[in-house]
């Protein structure tokens, strides 16, 4: 198994008014050329838990962090007029939160964070601003939403 340092979220980018399912997202991805859905799991609105690439193999879903991380995605992320929100159904929300407790068992040393978490440090001081954010990808502050399954320690004085 490979040694997996970062649990990264995403959103797909795509309005809550339009459906993205899994299959449209694999298929997206293979058209891009890749050998599969570049995510280890993709979560629907009504919750249900898709299993992409399996966690032996490193995903598609962050350049440079690929081959440390599982890739976490879930369907939404942008509101009806297309600009970046939460979007997470209740059953998302339910679904994400299990879904990272089994992972977080089984890797409690890996950091759960945001795609745009990892963002370039544009002004060197330390820290991952919003105005430095790439993308806005999960459109939420995975950190704090999950403050409590993160190593301990991570995020004292936060």
């Amino acid at each position: 198994m490979r040694t997996i340092t970062l649990i990264i979220l995403h959103c797909s980018a795509t309005r809550s008014t339009q459906s993205y399912t899994f299959r449209q997202c694999r298929q997206d991805h293979l058209k891009r050329g890749w050998k599969d859905i570049g995510y280890h799991y993709y979560i629907t609105r009504d919750g249900q838990v898709h299993t992409g690439r399996p966690l032996s193999q490193p995903g598609a879903h962050c350049k440079g962090h690929n081959h440390h991380s599982i890739g976490v995605c879930y369907e939404g992320g942008l509101d009806a007029e297309g600009q970046a929100c939460d979007t997470r159904t209740r059953a998302q929300h339910q679904s994400m939160y299990a879904l990272l407790c089994r992972l977080h068992d089984r890797f409690p040393s890996a950091i759960i964070l945001g795609h745009r978490d990892l963002s370039p440090d544009l002004d060197g001081n330390g820290r991952i601003d919003p105005a430095e954010w790439l993308k806005q990808c999960p459109c939420f502050d995975a950190m704090v939403d999950y403050f409590d399954l993160e190593p301990e320690g991570l995020l004292e004085g936060k």
